[in-house]
């Protein structure tokens, strides 16, 4: 029986621990007098701060003192990490998508850092679901209004009747699947990463977990990022692509 009751009790302490890492926590909650309770503020949120706040003070310091010839190596290599996002959105969107570009940068470099915080002793926010549907709602809306300001009201409203009126009911489905489809690939993949590392830790806790590390928590949560603004911009190129 003892063999039996072991594999049990050590399959339940892991999954409690794996359910332990991933619940977002209340950090603190903002006491308003209208609301009962007051309103709380998660682990994610807190983290996200952080992250807007290094960002912020990092785009500040390395965007002092730019010249229109680059002479040191701060601003080539920051010349040429913004002209490879740019030629990236360039590529999936063409010219009247590039109004775009600062918003896709933008959300490519937070979840990029978002992703991999967690080297950093913190836990990443897109482990929230809560975070990947106000990252995916947030990319559905300029994806509908890219449609909107590209062909105007009523040529967003006959949109949905192509290539056929047939299809109507799919084409304004799309509306909700898109977001979905959006929010449960980067939230699956950042899970499902961070379980597998987990279980290895537990498995080998000495040398194993490195080289999986630079794979699940550096190259894969990078590779979610590039996913996601990539399937995004898609989107938006697919609305304001000129009808033949």
């Amino acid at each position: 029986m003892a063999f039996d009751v072991q594999p049990v009790m050590l399959s339940s302490n892991i999954a409690e621990e794996i359910t332990e890492q991933l619940s977002c926590n209340i950090i603190f909650t903002i006491p308003l007098p209208f609301i009962k309770g007051g309103i709380p503020v998660y682990e994610s949120t807190v983290v996200s701060w952080i992250i807007i706040a290094v960002l912020v003070i990092a785009s500040a310091l390395l965007t002092r003192n730019l010249s229109v010839v680059p002479t040191t190596k701060r601003q080539l290599m920051l010349e040429t990490a913004v002209g490879w996002i740019r030629d990236f959105c360039y590529d999936n969107m063409g010219k009247n998508g590039m109004k775009y570009f600062p918003y896709l940068g933008t959300v490519l470099i937070y979840i990029g850092f978002a992703n991999i915080v967690g080297l950093f002793g913190m836990k990443p926010p897109t482990k929230d679901l809560s975070v990947t549907i106000a990252l995916a709602l947030m990319s559905i809306v300029l994806i509908e209004y890219a449609n909107i300001d590209h062909r105007g009201f009523k040529g967003f409203i006959k949109s949905f009747s192509k290539p056929m009126a047939i299809l109507a009911p799919m084409n304004v489905l799309e509306i909700v699947i898109r977001p979905l489809s959006l929010c449960m690939r980067l939230f699956g993949n950042v899970v499902g990463a961070f379980i597998i590392m987990e279980l290895i830790k537990m498995m080998c806790p000495v040398a194993l977990p490195l080289p999986f590390s630079l794979y699940f928590d550096i190259f894969d949560g990078l590779l979610q990022a590039y996913i996601f603004v990539f399937l995004t911009s898609l989107f938006i190129q697919e609305s304001i692509e000129d009808e033949e």
